[in-house]
């Protein structure tokens, strides 16, 4: 039987989650291939759509990724950010998905280890819960007005 591999899609903002993610793959911290960079400008930018479109469009496991907490180069992008997931979080729930699916965590530009070992923690624990079987329908979103 073959190995289950999940697909991970990545919300990293411009500054250091994407910078830290390019700070892992120049270091050569091996960390799986699984997970799909999308560059932000801001952590603070990505919204419970873009999040559930992820999950619409097949992704096992989502991850937002920005700046530490007082350190946002939009100064408070990342408490924004913390705000939207925590929405989208609910909002999984109320669409029968596991909200450990979606993770946000803080990553700076000098953190390309931290950002390895996150995404093979992540890849490791969405394996574990299996392929996502529920796509989220749009017309489902939509009514739950966001």
């Amino acid at each position: 039987m073959e190995r289950f591999e999940p697909r991970i899609i990545a919300f990293c903002c411009r500054w250091c989650s994407y910078a830290g993610a390019d700070l892992a793959g120049v270091s050569r911290f091996q960390y799986p291939p699984n997970v799909r960079i999308i560059k932000t400008m801001c952590s603070g930018r990505v919204s419970p759509a873009m999040i559930l479109r992820a999950f619409e469009k097949g992704a096992d496991g989502v991850l937002v990724s920005g700046c530490h907490i007082g350190d946002c180069h939009y100064i408070s992008g990342n408490e924004k950010c913390k705000q939207a997931v925590a929405m989208t979080k609910d909002l999984l729930e109320i669409l029968g998905i596991d909200r450990e699916r979606l993770r946000l965590e803080w990553v700076s530009s000098a953190e390309g280890k931290r950002f390895a070992e996150i995404v093979a923690e992540f890849t490791n624990q969405i394996r574990e819960k299996g392929k996502l079987r529920q796509p989220v329908p749009v017309s489902k979103v939509s009514e739950l007005s966001l």
